[in-house]
């Protein structure tokens, strides 16, 4: 049977921490794709989203869009990664300038480029909740200088959803696109609209996104006993207890949480929590505002709240619920919560298994920069 248009295998979560990381040297024992090759300097690098220090030099990671952000003059850098789950972009100048996939233990190295100062930027491109990834920072060709890290922006921004948010399936010309490498080959978070909403307003940002997940439901009912919040606190998702260390340099003036799409997009089964609807979304709306609670907590009274919601094929529960919540929060005094719904005749759901494709994505993004501008911002 054809998938509904609005259904979703996996759903989305949204952006996180940003943290600056210096004086890294690349590891001794990642090999150079064509031998090894010299740095003048130890690489000095800035990462944007949630991280963990691992032995021998690298930092660990699981959420999708996580970012490293250096500088160098030369004609050539090298990616240090240890990494055989996961694809990157390597960025350089702003432009893509090599995807890797599934690079494995390697040193992965961009040349020709002219004599002179030049950025680099690795984004991840995949989700990996089973698995992290290993990046052991930049290195230069012969003759090259690694430069200070560049400096992190004033505007933050925190994604939080499921597989819309995670950018999942995007980049397919198919919805099927099994026969096209499958979804990891098919999606790339740094196109997505979390990315592409803070690339326009020139902010850093969290996607901290986790396909198949709701606020209390994950999609069709699967993996009871876990949801979204099951993982939220982790740098790691694969880790059962890691928590993320938020850093003194990481507090968002916005959180978008995009949650919901898998909690009401399939029927109900025999077995679950809810034995109605109603019940799911009293258990949704309650989860939701200790949610609220916690983000409020973590980020204090002047970070606005955004409260999401977009179509769902067959039931306006997603909808309602939502705008009811920041009625509610309105009505207990939090005036700095905000409720965006999203929709466009344009979009086309060209993406894998009926996600958004790129073009969805721009057209979100727009739509999303728009609502920000609303907003009273003090960035």
């Amino acid at each position: 049977m054809r998938r509904s248009r609005h259904l979703s295998r996996r759903t989305f979560l949204t952006a996180s921490a940003a943290g600056v990381v210096t004086a890294v040297t690349p590891p001794s024992q990642a090999s150079a794709a064509r031998g090894p090759r010299s740095s003048a300097a130890p690489a000095a690098y800035r990462t944007v989203g949630r991280v963990k220090e691992a032995a021998g030099g690298y930092v660990e990671y699981s959420w999708p869009g996580i970012s490293f952000e250096g500088r160098f003059r030369g004609t050539g850098v090298g990616v240090v990664l240890d990494d055989a789950v996961n694809d990157y972009d390597v960025r350089i100048d702003g432009e893509t300038a090599r995807t890797l996939v599934t690079p494995g233990r390697t040193t992965a190295w961009i040349d020709g480029l002219p004599d002179g100062e030049h950025s680099v930027r690795l984004v991840k491109r995949t989700e990996s909740t089973w698995a992290a990834g290993r990046f052991g920072g930049f290195t230069t060709a012969g003759g090259g200088v690694l430069l200070p890290a560049p400096k992190a922006r004033s505007r933050q921004i925190e994604f939080i959803g499921d597989s819309y948010t995670a950018g999942y399936g995007n980049t397919s010309d198919s919805r099927d696109c099994s026969a096209g490498g499958g979804v990891d080959r098919n999606t790339n978070a740094g196109l997505a609209f979390p990315a592409l909403t803070a690339a326009a307003l020139g902010a850093d940002h969290q996607q901290n996104a986790f396909s198949g997940r709701g606020m209390v439901r994950n999609y069709n009912g699967g993996e009871p006993g876990t949801d979204y919040r099951t993982y939220y606190d982790r740098a790691l998702l694969h880790v059962a207890g890691d928590v993320w260390e938020k850093p003194d340099c990481w507090n968002p003036q916005v959180v978008v949480i995009g949650l919901g799409i898998n909690d009401f997009s399939t029927p109900l089964r025999a077995g679950e929590p809810w034995a109605t609807q109603g019940e799911l979304i009293a258990a949704y709306e309650s989860a939701y505002h200790g949610f609220l609670d916690k983000l409020r907590a973590r980020y204090g009274s002047g970070t606005y709240l955004v409260v999401s919601a977009t179509s769902v094929s067959g039931t306006t529960a997603f909808a309602d619920t939502a705008e009811r919540i920041v009625r509610d929060r309105a009505a207990r005094g939090d005036d700095r919560v905000g409720h965006w719904y999203y929709d466009d005749p344009a979009l086309d759901r060209l993406g894998c298994d009926w996600h958004p494709s790129l073009s969805d994505h721009r057209i979100i993004a727009g739509l999303l920069d728009r609502y920000l501008a609303t907003l009273p911002l003090d960035w």
